[in-house]
């Protein structure tokens, strides 16, 4: 703990943790939120504070008041464990959560590493073609891993000292990169949350409202465990029928209004090493007025309509001067101005699943997946092409397509559980300057996985081609040969 002890501080400076060793998530959730109530510091509040008082504090204040904001001064730590990938996408699909999952370019899967859904039990034949399928795909990767590391043996010298053990390292890393293309939705993964109660909440309704056995099954055990830790704060997390007809009503007004679900005939062949798909649906084409009016906003002591009218009239280059100066400063790891974010990009892109995992990791943007299908091809990772392994891999892929349409047939949301993280996906996006600026720096590098690297350098030209002078200032790790200014270092 930190006192100020400034010459005639009445009230000196404090900063110190509340211990959660010695309070419960729940009792530090009503210190904190005590305060707009009672005088005393935290810690004195905190003396307070039994567990039931805790309780009895929640019962009224958040559930019965509606004061939700209380919950999030809860923390709750969770370890997820043996969930299939589609499964994860939806816990983590919330935005004031942080989760660490485990990495498939680190790891090699093992062979029987993948979700059996509870939606084919009573389809036994159809089941044993689904668990065909994924072992097939469990093997083939296993051999494609082999034949990229012999083919990397004949093409990725080792560093001068490097011992065996380290260069094997290395390569296998590489290998295991590019041939988890094949690994499908189904494998299984653990991820790491912490979250703070109201979030938590949310997310439970989310899971327990799906319409996914799995994922209704999920978010019963994080309740249940959740509670162990914050019983009263998410007491009430539940099924939410709103959430649950949803996306019924969704596939009936697609049919409806004439886009019925795919049928096997409208399958695209694409396999091979397509490029991905990037299109800029929509961009603000008043952006450069808007941010010129944001960024005299602030300090103006006017409506923003009179703001915005007299940064139309500056003119073009007046407009570029004040946005430079406001960007010139900018160092590599600095985030633009919050003003930044008024101006927004609708993109619609094709990405493979695995490039997809990546993406949505930018949690801020939103975004609007349509459902995993093999129907739009996929993509052969390039090492395993370079290896002449792109027969082989089709050949691994093949056998899950197959099973994908018969198992659509039972289930269209099982049969997600079969589409390879090769497989390409469409997903809208919506996101504004501000998050363009740590994206592209992010996501551009030569640092960054080749499967979001392309699509995100697309995405990026097709923004500075339609407003460049909005990305002027832009520092990127790695500048595009296009690049149409000087590199800022």
């Amino acid at each position: 703990m930190t006192d100020s002890q400034s010459s005639g501080q009445l009230y000196p400076r404090r900063v110190y943790p509340m211990d959660a060793h010695d309070l419960s998530e729940e009792q530090i959730a009503v210190a904190f939120a005590m305060t707009s109530r009672r005088p005393e510091a935290f810690d004195e509040i905190a003396e307070q504070v039994s567990q039931e008082k805790a309780a009895d504090f929640h019962e009224r204040w958040v559930l019965g008041y509606g004061h939700a904001s209380v919950a999030e001064h809860a923390v709750v730590h969770m370890a997820v464990e043996n969930v299939s990938r589609l499964a994860c996408d939806t816990l983590e699909d919330n935005r004031l959560a942080s989760y660490t999952e485990k990495s498939s370019r680190y790891q090699v899967m093992p062979e029987d590493y993948y979700y059996v859904p509870e939606e084919l039990a009573q389809h036994p034949e159809l089941k044993r073609e689904y668990e065909a399928a994924c072992q097939s795909l469990f093997h083939g990767y296993m051999k494609l891993i082999d034949g990229c590391m012999e083919h990397l043996r004949q093409t990725m010298p080792r560093i001068a000292s490097e011992r065996d053990g380290a260069y094997n390292m290395r390569l296998r890393r590489v290998a295991t990169d590019h041939c988890r293309a094949v690994l499908p939705a189904a494998t299984l993964t653990n991820v790491g949350v912490t979250a703070n109660a109201r979030t938590l909440e949310h997310a439970i309704t989310k899971l327990v409202s799906s319409e996914l056995i799995e994922e209704q099954l999920l978010g019963d055990e994080v309740r249940a465990q959740g509670r162990t830790i914050t019983p009263t704060l998410i007491k009430y997390a539940d099924k939410v029928d709103y959430l649950a007809n949803l996306p019924g009503l969704q596939v009936e007004l697609a049919r409806r209004y004439g886009f019925p679900p795919e049928q096997p005939s409208d399958a695209v062949n694409e396999s091979g090493a397509n490029p991905p798909e990037v299109k800029l649906v929509h961009w603000d084409r008043k952006g450069e007025e808007k941010l010129t009016a944001a960024l005299l906003y602030r300090n103006s002591n006017r409506s923003y309509d009179q703001v915005l009218e007299q940064a139309k009239e500056l003119g073009p280059e007046t407009r570029q001067a004040i946005i430079a100066e406001c960007t010139a400063g900018l160092g590599p790891h600095d985030a633009p101005l919050r003003e930044f974010e008024v101006v927004d990009y609708t993109y619609e892109f094709m990405l493979d699943y695995g490039a997809y995992r990546e993406f949505k990791r930018h949690r801020m943007m939103s975004y609007l997946p349509q459902s995993l299908t093999v129907a739009h091809g996929y993509r052969v990772p390039p090492v395993v092409a370079d290896a002449g392994l792109s027969a082989e891999f089709e050949e691994t892929v093949r056998p899950a397509e197959e099973a994908y349409w018969k198992v659509m047939e039972v289930s269209p949301l099982a049969a997600q559980y079969l589409v390879t993280h090769a497989h390409n996906r469409r997903v809208v996006s919506k996101f504004n300057l501000r998050e363009c600026y740590h994206l592209f720096k992010m996501r551009t590098s030569e640092e960054a996985h080749f499967s979001i690297r392309e699509p995100m350098q697309e995405a990026l030209r097709l923004a500075v081609e339609v407003q460049p002078n909005l990305f002027r200032h832009l520092r990127l790790r790695d500048y595009p040969e296009w690049w149409p200014y000087p590199a800022e270092n």
